[in-house]
């Protein structure tokens, strides 16, 4: 039978692990192994690995037999380093447990400190410290802390006492807030915990001893000089925990001096030896200082642009390190608001961060009541049950969008997202009462005019008016992504659907626009009664009268975006949407529109049960529109085509892309190719015609769909539904269960499906590009914004991603880090 090592011993300048083991050892542990290997003061003991975890969950929460015996033969380690022993009366050895998994989780798992106290060992404490009153004190904490984390309790038979907490160090693998904290962090829930058993050290024997918390930099804003708090008399949990205040660390030169000089040179040491910030814990008992813990450490966007920046100049690391050293999200946290951290937060209810950045307002509950407040001056929050086309001029003046349904690509956060909206989306515990005008949360009660803070990037809908401060764009920020586009290989486009929206994707980088969706252009209040005319047009004839009235709208926003986008692709979709979602629904507001449009409310009434559908996703929609009402899609491809001839003409460069959606059938794209064909043949302006694959039918017919279309776009949207059979408005309701089961890695809507989704993508690009080479391959659904989708599209060799403007920084950072590491 073959041995399996599950304990790894360090100390006195010795270790068994080191550094690069980290998936056996935790973090925690391979630093404290590394850290003796450079000589630096480490309390000794051992690390119990990450396999022993992943046994225990597999085996009705029991650890390996053999383990005891490598556990016992560890603890006699740290006896021979240190002359003590182990529940020992007179000469004692007293032990911490804590927990440490190979990526970083602050205060998600459990701590034990001060182990192997007893009614026994107490006393030999009290002896060998000459302080009765610190060893009582100590082993109360120990009681408190055992009951606490292990839920009995203290057991006087020591040993009892540290399997008790080894195992609870396991168990809070999967608690509650460890879990919620690696489906947010998208840490995998199978590589388990590892746990750390060291020999105490006290930092509140005296007057002489202390604990304390350091940066080797600023963690807020990247300043290269040590940041952290130290207490005297005090335990390293006192500081978590806050039941004092703490000092600065530069006080610490004061109280310490000595210990404080000693602790300059090894942060300075690790910083190099690890080359990133270090975020370090120690202990100084009766003057000598003790380094506990060492870590990469956690830092804001601001910071980690910074620090990744200045080391490279320092020398430190290489400019392809630095583009790793930055999530690509923290990029996109940069570009919007932020609630001031300084400010107090009564948070009322956390729903899905659907598009980050901060919001503050007044609350109203629809989106005319929008438009009427903010023409008075007022800043208001858009709060409802759901969002539809409809809310689209709300949404547009609204500072935030908050919705008690929907998911991460419902309507709400994909329009909020394109607009740069903050939006907290499917807040289950937001009761929505449009009708009244309230909202309810628990047992807090809010009408229109009430304030209300969100925070985008987190999920929190909070009480009152907070302050927000303004985002900067740092020269460290600008020579980074420098760094990454001439280091990416794909294009990054955005979807932009205004002017307004195309201006700001240049200004964040963008080199074109992937999508355009022609819908949003009905949704001005003057131009959504003329589609509404179309749509309940009884004949041809008047069908066009009221297209021809349409007509020069979007000639003169197509005219607004190419000019903007002077010389750069424009990707243009036909009408996409069921034409009942454009219709309205309730009896209010039928009789209104009958008034406006002059129609007798009955007629509008049956036209609109007519056009109803059971599932509209899968119905009357995309380019089965153009093939049932041709002249919709003739107007449009005319709009186009005539605004890309007049821009042409004030020399002004154009290169327009027409797309049809939700192309299934060779048939389609053959009919509609050919109707778009027709129309641009008449103009002397290059353009190509392609379609959006979002269809799995398209993709496994990639091959016969080339031939016709100059380019393909993946709408993973669509894409991901269709082929998970999942709505992405209702998954948020079951898919966070499925996350912690691990059926999902995570949301297939936030991140692309790789063995699902993803399979289908690469069959597409390879049949595509088979039958001809070359063919313009790209992504313009949500994913398009998604750093881990983004890498996932540099492997199967798309052309480009586009995302919403204000992602367009995290795709161009996503797409360098491609080229330098594999998913």
């Amino acid at each position: 039978m073959t041995h399996i090592k599950y304990v790894y011993t360090f100390g006195d300048g010795k270790a068994e692990g080191s550094g690069s083991l980290r998936d056996l050892l935790g973090g925690k542990g391979a630093n404290l192994a590394e850290m003796n290997r450079m000589g630096l003061p480490v309390p000794p003991g051992f690390t119990v690995t990450t396999e022993v975890c992943t046994y225990y969950y597999q085996n009705g929460k029991q650890v390996p037999a053999e383990l005891k015996k490598q556990v016992m033969d560890g603890m006699s380690h740290m006896e021979s380093l240190l002359g003590c022993r182990f529940g020992d009366s007179k000469n004692p050895l007293f032990v911490s447990v804590r927990s440490g998994a190979k990526s970083s989780m602050p205060g998600m798992m459990e701590t034990i400190l001060n182990l192997g106290l007893n009614d026994q060992t107490v006393k030999g404490l009290a002896s060998v410290s000459g302080d009765a009153t610190f060893a009582q004190e100590s082993y109360a904490r120990l009681k408190h802390m055992y009951q606490d984390v292990v839920g009995n309790s203290l057991p006087q038979d020591p040993w009892e006492q540290l399997w008790g907490a080894i195992s609870a160090v396991f168990s809070s693998w999967n608690g509650k807030r460890a879990v919620e904290y690696r489906r947010i962090h998208r840490i995998p829930h199978d590589w388990g915990t590892a746990c750390n058993v060291q020999a105490m050290v006290f930092g509140n024997w005296g007057d002489n001893s202390g604990t304390g918390v350091a940066f080797t930099r600023n963690p807020s804003t990247g300043d290269k000089k040590l940041f952290g708090e130290f207490l005297t008399q005090a335990q390293g949990e006192d500081i978590v925990a806050g039941i004092r205040t703490p000092k600065s660390i530069d006080e610490m030169k004061n109280d310490f001096p000595e210990s404080y000089c000693e602790f300059q040179k090894i942060a300075e040491k690790l910083e190099k030896h690890f080359r990133d910030m270090q975020d370090m814990e120690f202990t100084i008992q009766r003057g000598k200082l003790w380094m506990l813990q060492t870590r990469n450490g956690k830092r804001t966007a601001k910071a980690a642009v910074k620090i990744a920046v200045d080391m490279v100049a320092e020398g430190l690391i290489q400019k392809e390190e630095a583009l790793l050293r930055v999530d690509p999200e923290q990029a996109g946290h940069m570009l919007h608001p932020m609630i001031d951290p300084k400010a107090k937060r009564e948070v009322l209810a956390k729903g899905l961060p659907a598009s980050p950045g901060a919001a503050v307002g007044r609350i109203v509950f629809n989106a005319d009541d929008a438009v009427d407040w903010t023409e008075r001056g007022e800043k208001v929050i858009l709060v409802r049950a759901e969002t539809s086309p409809e809310d689209i001029h709300g949404m547009h003046v609204a500072k935030g969008i908050l919705t008690s349904r929907g998911g991460m690509t419902s309507h709400a956060a994909v329009v909020a997202r394109g607009m740069g909206k903050t939006c907290v989306a499917g807040c289950g515990a937001a009761e929505v009462s449009e009708e009244k005008k309230q909202l309810r949360i628990g047992k807090v009660s809010l009408k229109e005019g009430d304030w209300i803070t969100l925070d985008g990037s987190t999920g929190e809908v909070i009480s009152g008016s907070l302050p927000t401060v303004s985002p900067e764009i740092s020269a460290d920020f600008e020579q980074l992504m420098k760094w990454a586009d001439q280091k990416r290989t794909m294009k990054v486009r955005t979807n932009a659907d205004t002017p307004k929206d195309a201006e700001n994707a240049l200004k964040f980088g963008a080199e074109g626009i992937g999508l355009c969706r022609t819908e949003h252009m009905f949704f001005d209040k003057e131009r959504i009664n003329l589609f509404r005319q179309m749509i309940v047009a009884d004949s041809l004839e008047d069908r066009k009268k009221a297209l021809s009235r349409l007509k020069p709208f979007q000639k003169e926003d197509f005219k607004g975006i190419f000019r903007v986008m002077n010389g750069l692709p424009v990707t243009v979709r036909l009408l996409d949407p069921p034409l009942h979602e454009l219709l309205p629904h309730t009896a209010q507001e039928i009789e209104a529109l009958s008034h406006e449009l002059d129609i007798p409310v009955e007629r509008l009434q049956n036209k609109v049960e007519k056009l109803k559908e059971f599932n509209p996703m899968l119905g009357h929609r995309g380019c089965r529109l153009g093939i049932t009402y041709p002249e919709i899609y003739e107007m449009q491809v005319e709009a186009i085509m005539e605004a890309a001839s007049e821009v042409s003409k004030e020399k002004i460069k154009v290169f327009p892309e027409i797309e049809i959606p939700l192309v299934g059938l060779t048939g389609e794209i053959i009919a509609m190719r050919e109707l778009c064909e027709t129309i641009c043949k008449r103009f002397s302006i290059p353009y190509k015609i392609g379609t959006m694959i979002e269809v799995p039918r398209a993709a496994f017919r990639a091959d016969a769909i080339a031939p016709y279309a100059d380019f393909f776009s993946f709408g993973t949207n669509d894409l991901t539904q269709m082929t998970l059979g999942i709505s992405r408005d209702d998954g948020f309701r079951f898919l966070p269960e499925y996350e912690r089961r691990s059926m999902v890695r995570t949301d297939p809507f936030q991140t692309i499906d790789f063995e699902g989704v993803g399979e289908l993508m690469r069959v597409c690009v390879e049949k595509g590009r088979k039958v001809k080479p070359g063919l313009e391959i790209g992504i313009c659904g949500e994913h398009g914004g998604d750093a881990e989708s983004v890498i996932f599209c540099h492997e199967i060799g798309l052309d480009y991603v586009s995302c919403s403007p204000f992602r367009v920084p995290v795709a161009r950072l996503a797409a360098a880090q491609a080229v330098l590491k594999k998913r």
